[in-house]
């Protein structure tokens, strides 16, 4: 039952059966929940996969300045191994699971200049693109692993 049911059927049962129904009901909903998280991971898991191929790599150490102040050395690959994909509780609810993907700020602080570019550099996506490149397969994994789950 789709979740607005369920609260519908709770409000019209009886005293007598509803303890065991709202247990029975609870525990459907919560394996619901879990599958539709589990979808949404699955589509994450691709724009994160593509996410990390399209960051680009430096051939040596490098270093960024903003205001006069410099940053670094990072080593070639930083950017990339910093990208990571993590559940949002916050922007997630109900009957919708959210997933971010995008880059550690902290061990790659320049992530942003690279993704949306500055006056002096162009943009080099790679977020922003991976979402964009894989939109079609995302979907087609989301629908097959919901589909998986719900009939395990």
């Amino acid at each position: 039952l789709p979740p607005g049911q369920v609260n519908t059927l709770l409000a019209q049962l009886g005293r007598g059966d509803q303890d065991g129904f709202t247990a029975a009901t609870l525990d459907l909903h919560a394996r619901q929940l879990a599958q539709i998280r589990d979808a949404a991971q699955a589509g994450a898991q691709i724009v994160y996969e593509r996410a990390k191929q399209l960051a680009p790599v430096s051939d040596a150490p490098h270093m960024f300045q903003i205001e006069g102040r410099k940053y670094g050395p990072f080593a070639p690959g930083t950017l990339r191994d910093s990208i990571y994909q993590a559940f949002s509780k916050d922007n997630s609810y109900k009957d919708a699971s959210v997933y971010h993907v995008s880059w550690n700020a902290t061990k790659a602080p320049y992530g942003a200049m690279v993704e949306v570019g500055t006056s002096r550099a162009p943009a080099k996506s790679f977020i922003a693109r991976a979402v964009a490149e894989t939109r079609a397969q995302v979907r087609a994994a989301i629908k097959q692993r919901y589909i998986e789950e719900v009939t395990k």
